[in-house]
């Protein structure tokens, strides 16, 4: 990844999940595991564009666990 914008995002946006991954109901572990899982496959990924969709993907992520 070479925009420093994108990386600094994509950062905020595991740190804000892994947070909200305290009060998941299969336990911080188990969501644990599942995230970083989720964020290392997509580790390859270089196109800017594709980038941005998966940053949305993962807004939405956190407003789905934000109702549970």
């Amino acid at each position: 990844m070479t925009n420093p914008e994108l990386r600094r995002q994509v950062i905020n946006v595991y740190k804000e999940l892994l947070f909200m991954g305290r009060e998941y109901p299969l336990g911080y572990e188990y969501f644990r595991n599942r995230l970083h899982r989720a964020f290392s496959s997509q580790s390859n990924i270089q196109d800017e564009e594709e980038i941005k969709k998966r940053i949305t993907r993962a807004e939405f992520v956190k407003k789905e666990i934000e109702t549970l």
